[in-house]
């Protein structure tokens, strides 16, 4: 089988976390450079792989297929406009972009060049939300009216990094809401509406660190929210149908094993604790019936499974340009609203 062999550009948090541990278990794969001033880090984490002081390293090389990009989201547009138009294929770390016009001219070229160019929004393969996504594909909660997500932290204090630095694309809108939107949009399309509020609660902060964000559709409301200064969570997820609510607390364990430095190649990656199964509540007669359903396991994997079907077979990106576009749309419409203090309607 022909191995796609990658570029990685950028070996912060992202790329050694989400994307270095999939490439390089994947038999899809060959991590080929990676462009990072960290090459002991990266030596000591992926052993040989070459380690390069620029993304020109990586496009010069013929050989390389895809370039994975992992820096702030500022340089996202500039750095896939080079990749693409040299003839790479292009993931791009969330958020896709930070303006709209960026989004569309990278569609744009990806075509053009007959491209793949992808978003990783990888919580769509997070084990609560695969859980979700099944139960109202199923019909089991019934027409759905309100779907309601947290996605809170408990990080009182502001820390020296990017994402915390006024700049473009920086802030919790961008980071942990483009995820949140990304998931809603896939279940539920584009909304009618949005009403949001979005600013910064800690002291000193230099970007948005709260958001709340309604997105309205005919008769659903879909509520995503995002807090800084939470000592303890409610429930992740509450989601209720003329039928049934499921009620989901905890997060998906993904990302703090692949902090711990587990392989997502063991047996039992992706599953959840029992503890935190999610409860369903649905109505016989006049008696509530409530039961314990299991969390369907998360795969990331399945991400970049994905795309090696759509490079090598033709097959639709994972998550497409366009699919990225569109969360960035609901990004500017929610500052929009927020600035604004009115309803957006698209």
């Amino acid at each position: 089988m022909k191995k796609i062999k990658v570029g990685l550009v950028g070996y912060g948090f992202s790329g050694a976390t989400f994307h270095a541990p999939f490439i390089s278990v994947l038999e899809e794969f060959e991590l080929t450079k990676v462009v990072s001033s960290k090459k002991e880090d990266v030596q000591r984490d992926l052993g040989d792989v070459e380690v390069v002081c620029s993304l020109d390293e990586v496009l010069k090389d013929e050989l390389i297929d895809l370039v994975v990009i992992t820096t702030p989201s500022g340089m996202h547009y500039e750095m896939a406009k080079q990749s693409l138009e040299a003839g790479k294929h292009v993931i791009l770390e969330k958020p896709m972009v930070v303006e709209t016009w960026e989004a569309e001219e990278l569609i744009k070229i990806a075509e053009e060049k007959n491209r793949v160019l992808s978003v990783y929004h990888n919580r769509r393969w997070d084990n609560d939300f695969l859980t979700v996504k099944k139960l109202i594909n199923e019909g089991v909660l019934g027409e759905i009216n309100t779907y309601q997500v947290h996605f809170d932290r408990y990080r009182p204090e502001v820390r020296n990094r990017w994402r915390e630095n006024l700049g473009p694309g920086s802030g919790m809108l961008y980071d942990l809401g483009s995820h949140l939107i990304d998931q809603a949009l896939s279940l539920f399309g584009r909304p009618q509406f949005i009403s949001a509020d979005v600013f910064a609660q800690r002291e000193n902060a230099e970007t948005d660190d709260y958001f709340h964000i309604i997105l309205g559709y005919d008769k659903l409301r879909v509520i995503l929210h995002s807090g800084s200064i939470i000592p303890s969570n409610g429930p992740r997820f509450q989601v209720h149908g003329n039928k049934g609510s499921f009620i989901k607390y905890g997060l998906d364990g993904q990302e703090a094993a692949l902090k711990e430095g587990k392989k997502p190649t063991e047996q039992t990656w992706g599953t959840d604790e029992p503890k935190f199964y999610g409860k369903l509540y649905t109505v016989d007669g006049e008696k509530e019936v409530e039961e314990t359903i299991e969390t369907i396991p998360g795969s990331y994997t399945t991400y970049y499974k994905k795309i090696a079907e759509s490079i090598l077979n033709g097959s639709n990106a994972p998550v497409t340009g366009i699919e990225g576009l569109s969360v960035i749309k609901i990004i500017e419409a929610a500052l929009k609203s927020s600035e604004e203090k009115k309803v957006i309607y698209l």
